[in-house]
């Protein structure tokens, strides 16, 4: 690319256009079943499985502007795509081997008569790649989708060379740290026309034809697989935006001005000197950083990324004070090369509030011309809201709809800083928020369908997906069986529901064989996790008596999977499967009720030696009906929110207390048991951490459940039959007097707008989409809901 291109690009990204991709869904059927007359390539002179990052190009000619230029794309760890010198798109999205995505796109808006060059940049980190970095072997494939377009395929005809620009740069972090090595990036061995027509390709070498291309719905001869099955991506484009930096929270150099920050002045730092700039974002994001710099020939800038800095003492305090603290995190390295108008991307997106720039000057200054960065996450829009008389409830909904949106790119993941990893604890409340949200469930059927092909041999699923180290979590095993169900309500795709329907059985029937003579789960191996929780008898997460058999807690998730497997077992009219798990789980439940519970204190003890208690326990036992019917619930709520010698829930896990709430008939108190998100609001958090402090990191997914609730359970919009064929609304106002909410249906919104006065009776006005009927309830009184507008009157 010419200096000319690349300051118009530039130009381009600090003014907020985006550059997108025009993603098609137009597959020819032969390219689905039958092996592509593409091959995989790579670079002739490597084994294929080190890290490097290599330069692929072709020469394509073509009479006249075409009208659609479909080609089909992937490569191994990942690539950026360019047509003349132009961003298209990058990918593929995160998979598996034997569901390896390739991205379909039409090119032909960047092509033009005569010459063009397809250019692709390909990078494997290989033993320095993310965890959730599955791969084979390092390669690029693009398949033309017609004879016309097979003049882009991969074969010897593309030529490549190595950029040994950069080298992996490691991580050193004292906390666990999935996300593999930065960049170290010398722009001097950088070929920076590399893109251009007129480059000189005389260094170049001709590609390695590696693997033969054969889609997931190919049968290789004799049974034996391609390294990659591809697969066609099934979930859209990241978002792409440029962003700004909000501030130069401290810096070396005096008087930055503020026209540097909009990209309009640039600053320069002088030769042989050392500079600090701490820049704040002023919210966390997720976003490719993006430097502009030009001379400072030998000159070393570092960027260490941080979600908040600490003080001496290793704390972290208010997210938003800056005094005596200092950064520790991720970085990428860059030297300069002194050429002018030089930009630097980071291959992958960073993670930070803050990023501090480390600069050292050698004999010639160094100018910085632009810094901003490029917002990347999936794109979920934001159609649903929430209103009310309380201010504080907006600001909890909108960090948490950012926790959400940062914690979603091409999978779901826990955190977006550490690990970038698609745990199912997290997943299944994700999902939840998501889909309330944004109406996109897009995202959570890919992660189904993931998690069910990491399923093991022994029935359970592994505890995230896609990743190249297993981890078992059997807890995490039932949750994503519950994920099913959840799906099942909120999505009418009853065929996809069924093709799970296996995996559920595998899962439940490995805790079923786990289910010893006491009637309760007996020891269960590996890891199970339920809650950061560190009172005693807990280790690690797995609550008491979890591997010595006997735990409440365990053999109560059990028992809470089971029942809503059974509902969709007998929605598919499975019913003497849906009956066996039915009566299995009343056996649990009656013998957990035996054993663990405590006469003095009324309470679900952990384990039958009744040593320990916690909120965990009974929860799950208001969530299964274990206490008997006439137990008096509400004494029960009252005894898991105030016995302090409870083990207590943390965020995680409170998403399963506000279910109870509800299911208790106490979902009045959701609001007041709110206050950990207050505090970190309160802490200056711009998205809720995994833990309350000391947490490790300051943006969880599991974190993000009160935007839920005050969909489901505030303004009490939920499904009243599977498919979300018809919906129930059961407003929960606790403190509130007013509840305004919208919410997205796949026939339209569903709009709660409800008032309630000193008598305790509501008024106002549901609005359901005209095809849509339900119920509303309010008292214990029922009042069915027509399609379209629903006064809601005063004999409530």
């Amino acid at each position: 690319m010419n200096t000319c291109i690349r300051f118009i690009l530039l130009a381009l990204f600090s003014v907020g256009i985006k550059l997108t991709a025009q993603q098609v869904f137009e597959i020819n059927p032969d390219l689905l079943r039958k092996p592509w007359p593409a091959q995989w390539i790579s670079f002739p002179e490597n084994s294929n499985s080190e890290f490097g990052v290599y330069l692929f190009r072709k020469e394509i000619s073509i009479h006249s502007k075409p009208e659609k230029f479909i080609i089909h794309v992937s490569a191994d760890n990942r690539y950026k795509l360019y047509v003349n010198g132009i961003y298209v798109c990058n990918g593929p999205a995160r998979g598996h081997l034997f569901k390896w995505n390739f991205e379909s796109i039409d090119i032909s808006s960047y092509l033009q008569p005569g010459k063009n060059i397809i250019s692709s940049m390909v990078w494997n980190f290989a033993d320095h790649r993310p965890l959730a970095q599955i791969t084979g072997q390092t390669g690029l494939i693009i398949q033309g989708n017609s004879n016309i377009e097979s003049i882009a395929n991969t074969n010897t005809s593309w030529v490549v060379l190595k950029d040994s620009a950069y080298k992996p740069l490691p991580v050193n972090i004292n906390q666990y740290y999935a996300m593999g090595a930065g960049e170290n990036f010398n722009s001097e061995k950088y070929p920076w026309n590399w893109m251009d027509k007129d480059c000189s390709i005389s260094g170049w070498k001709h590609a390695r034809e590696v693997e033969t291309a054969k889609p997931a719905g190919c049968m290789g001869e004799w049974g034996g697989p391609s390294l990659h099955l591809l697969s066609p991506r099934e979930i859209p484009f990241m978002e792409e935006k440029t962003q700004r930096f909000f501030k130069v929270r401290r810096s070396d150099i005096a008087n930055i001005p503020e026209e540097f920050l909009k990209g309009k002045v640039p600053v320069t730092i002088s030769a042989n000197s050392k500079a600090k700039i701490l820049m704040d974002h002023n919210e966390l994001t997720t976003a490719y950083p993006v430097l502009s710099f030009s001379k400072g020939r030998k000159s070393a800038i570092k960027l260490t990324y941080a979600e908040s800095l600490f003080d001496s003492n290793g704390n972290k305090g208010n997210r938003n004070d800056i005094e005596n603290k200092q950064i520790t995190g991720n970085s990428d390295v860059i030297v300069c090369d002194g050429g002018n108008n030089r930009v630097f991307q980071t291959l992958w997106w960073r993670t930070f509030r803050y990023i501090e720039l480390e600069i050292e000057t050698k004999d010639e200054p160094l100018v910085l011309n632009d810094f901003y960065s490029i917002y990347s996450a999936y794109p979920f829009e934001e159609k649903a809201s929430f209103h009310c008389d309380n201010p504080q409830l907006k600001d909890i909904w909108d960090v948490g709809w950012r926790t959400q949106r940062l914690c979603a790119n091409e999978t779901f993941f826990d955190c977006p800083y550490y690990e970038q990893l698609q745990y199912i604890g997290d997943t299944r409340i994700q999902a939840l928020v998501s889909t309330y949200v944004s109406g996109d469930s897009r995202l959570t059927k890919n992660a189904i369908a993931a998690l069910r092909e990491s399923q093991l041999p022994t029935g359970i699923t592994q505890s995230r997906f896609p990743a190249y180290q297993t981890q078992i979590i059997p807890t995490f095993s039932l949750v994503w069986v519950t994920m099913v169900y959840d799906y099942w309500m909120l999505n009418d795709d009853p065929a996809f529901v069924k093709s799970m329907i296996p995996g559920m059985q595998e899962t439940l029937n490995w805790f079923s064989s786990r289910v010893d003579s006491t009637g309760m789960a007996g020891p269960v191996e590996w890891w199970s996790f339920v809650d950061w929780t560190y009172s005693k008898g807990w280790d690690n997460g797995n609550p008491p008596a979890a591997h010595t058999g006997g735990s409440s807690i365990i053999s109560l998730q059990f028992v809470y999977t089971l029942e809503k497997a059974s509902d969709v077992f007998k929605a598919f009219k499975m019913n003497d499967i849906a009956d066996e798990y039915k009566n299995l789980a009343n056996k649990i439940k009656k013998s957990v009720f035996e054993n663990c519970f405590d006469v003095r204190k009324g309470l679900i003890a952990d384990s039958p030696e009744k040593s320990t208690f916690s909120q965990h326990a009974n929860v799950l036992a208001i969530l299964t009906g274990t206490f008997p019917k006439t137990t008096d619930k509400a004494r029960i709520i009252s005894a898991i929110l105030n016995d302090k010698d409870l083990a207590q829930c943390t965020l995680y896990f409170r998403f399963y207390l506000f279910e109870a709430l509800e299911k208790a008939g106490q979902a009045d108190q959701f609001l007041a048991a709110l206050n950990p998100w207050k505090e970190m609001l309160n802490a200056g958090l711009t998205t809720f951490a995994e833990t309350p402090d000391p947490a490790r990191s300051d943006c969880h997914a599991w974190s993000a459940s009160p935007v839920y609730y005050f969909l489901s359970l505030v303004s009490g919009i939920k499904p009243a039959s599977p498919g979300f064929n018809s919906v129930r609304v059961e407003p929960s106002f606790g403190s509130l007097k007013t509840i305004d909410a919208t919410m997205p249906h796949k026939l339209g919104n569903i709009h709660v707008k409800l008032q309630k006065d000193n008598e305790n009776r509501v008024t106002g006005e549901i609005a359901l989409p005209v095809q849509l009927d339900g119920v509303f309830v309010w008292n214990g009184m029922q009042t069915l809901l027509k399609g379209g507008k629903n006064k809601i009157g005063n004999n409530y």
